[in-house]
């Protein structure tokens, strides 16, 4: 089975000192790469299915063609308010939390231009804002049947650092580890060593650490199973889309455009782990592992597409090129420990003070192909389907040293290996009670672009930085839309839009370990069943003129 080790990509330069730190494993990946449904409200209420019908802001970072269809200049601006909700079943103890945000959702303007010469009808420009992801979601899992603990899988990867039976020593544990470029993807186990989650008071025992909670029967180590295991873990953040388009209508029947986008992301992460464990003493032994990341980037990326109008039937093709980012990560992380078989048994330990990487990052492109409907003046369908290969995902570094490539390439390959295709349907209708007042509905999916041995952790994923938690879903995104619209006046509008999205998934504390080793039994991790419910309201007023 292939081997899935991430290591540590980033340089920074401390009191003349090179220190390398992490930049994230492939399911962080897919957490850059992904978006969610975003644009007006009208837009919204019709899940997005705009790629051939035109005539809404939200089209400059799809199928910019669609400006082309204006016959008046437009100024919109919209909110938005969230309420994020998740439930986890870790071995049948159900935990629910929930969080709510409200921020402005999307401003855009067009202008038209009319021209009447040269088969060119018109010509338009267009800027749109877009916040095209939330990272808002807090999510706890409590169970008190985990067989394994954080320290039997950090003893585990301390174990198996380069391999079958090749660990990292007790020696080089005291020699400045965090400096020590070939224990640069290991940066878990070396702060559970220093936590205490494992150490030399139980040092290596056939060429093998294993945790420190536990006993002697005279022969040998049994290790405690935790009595009761949590995870708590908080996002935030935003993936901001900034967009300026142009489209031009020949003759009624082709619009072509083009637009660029400019991207700003802005990620936090927060988690906090514990076991605890039956002592027989006065204070149970317990281990925590606490950690903070914020990712910051830019990105930019081109899009372009073309629609004909054929009447009632309009379709459409755009091409969404890869979002080329620039990215930085900071990271803080401590951990500590209560073992009574130790002769001091509390400890406690943090990875150095401003740690972090930077690197360069593509996401994959993405093909939109449309068709639309247009039944006169009182209503029309519209379809979309988009396609996106995830496996072209990449990570890369402006460093020119030889392991910064190998690091490249390791992670790469499993970005590779790890996903696929991913498939994005959405339905859209609008029916007109009268010219003023018109009613709308929608549905969004999108498939998951992950493989089977990744979703059921069959291959085992490396802890990003000192971060071992991750999820991980075969089961598509479903969003379902709906929404009305007002005109007050021939120029002054009012359109309001409500979304559900729904998606399972399943979340680990820590990965399965790699059971075709067959040097010590293999670390089962169990996962929670993750089910994530966001609703949004959300409400655009515009004005054309």
């Amino acid at each position: 089975m292939m081997k899935k080790i991430v290591f540590f990509t980033g340089i920074i330069l401390l009191f003349c000192n090179n220190e390398l730190f992490a930049q994230g494993n492939q399911l962080d990946a897919y957490t850059l790469s992904t978006s969610e449904l975003n644009g007006t409200s009208r837009s919204m209420a019709m899940a997005g299915a705009f790629g051939a019908l035109g005539g809404d802001v939200s089209v400059i970072s799809s199928n910019p063609a669609g400006l082309g269809i204006y016959r008046s200049s437009e100024i919109s601006g919209t909110l938005d308010l969230s309420v994020a909700q998740t439930s986890t079943d870790w071995i049948n103890r159900v935990t629910n939390q929930s969080k709510t945000r409200f921020s402005p959702n999307n401003f855009a303007f067009e202008l038209f231009f009319p021209t009447m010469s040269g088969g060119i009808e018109n010509w338009n420009i267009g800027f749109s804002y877009n916040r095209v992801k939330n990272f808002n979601r807090r999510y706890t899992m409590s169970t008190n049947a985990h067989a394994y603990s954080m320290a039997d899988y950090s003893a585990w990867r301390a174990s198996n650092a380069f391999g079958i039976g090749d660990g990292i020593l007790p020696e080089e544990f005291e020699r400045s580890p965090y400096m020590n470029a070939g224990l640069s993807g290991e940066w878990l186990p070396i702060l559970g060593y220093e936590a205490g989650f494992f150490g030399d008071i139980f040092e290596k025992e056939n060429g093998l650490y294993h945790s420190a909670f536990g006993n002697w029967d005279g022969d040998n180590w049994n290790i405690l199973s935790p009595k009761y295991s949590h995870l708590a873990v908080n996002e935030s953040g935003y993936m901001n889309e900034y967009n300026f388009g142009f489209g031009v209508n020949l003759s009624n029947f082709m619009y072509l455009g083009a637009s660029m986008s400019v991207m700003d992301l802005d990620y936090k992460y927060a988690s906090f782990y514990q076991d605890r464990f039956e002592s027989g003493r006065t204070r149970d032994d317990d281990l925590f592992l606490e950690n903070w990341l914020n990712t910051e980037g830019s990105a930019f990326s081109i899009n372009v597409g073309v629609i004909t109008n054929l009447e009632m039937l309009r379709l459409g093709v755009a091409y969404n090129s890869p979002r080329w980012y620039k990215m930085t990560d900071y990271y803080d992380a401590q951990a500590g420990s209560y073992a009574t078989g130790y002769a001091q048994p509390e400890a406690f330990s943090a990875i150095p003070e401003a740690s972090s990487s930077e690197y360069n990052f593509r996401t994959p492109g993405k093909w939109i192909f449309s068709g639309a409907v247009i039944l006169g003046q009182s209503a029309l369908i519209s379809a979309d389907y988009e396609i996106s290969n995830y496996n072209e995902m990449l990570f890369s570094h402006d460093y020119n040293f030889s392991s910064y490539s190998n690091v490249d390439y390791i992670v790469n390959d499993y970005i590779k290996a790890d996903f696929t295709w991913a498939h994005t349907l959405k339905l859209g209708g609008e029916i007109k009670i009268n010219p003023q007042f018109a009613i709308r509905a929608g549905y969004m999916m999108q498939t998951s672009p992950m493989r089977k041995d990744l979703v059921e952790n069959y291959v085992e994923v490396y802890p990003a930085g000192t971060i071992p938690h991750f999820n991980t879903t075969s089961m598509p995104t479903n969003y379902y839309t709906v929404g009305l619209g007002y005109r007050f006046t021939p120029n002054f509008y009012m359109d309001a839009a409500c979304v559900y999205r729904y998606n399972n998934s399943k979340a680990y504390a820590f990965s399965n370990t790699d059971m075709y080793r067959s040097n010590e039994e293999a670390v089962i991790s169990i996962p929670a069943s993750l089910k994530s419910k966001t609703t949004r309201v959300l409400l655009t007023m515009g004005y054309k003129f």
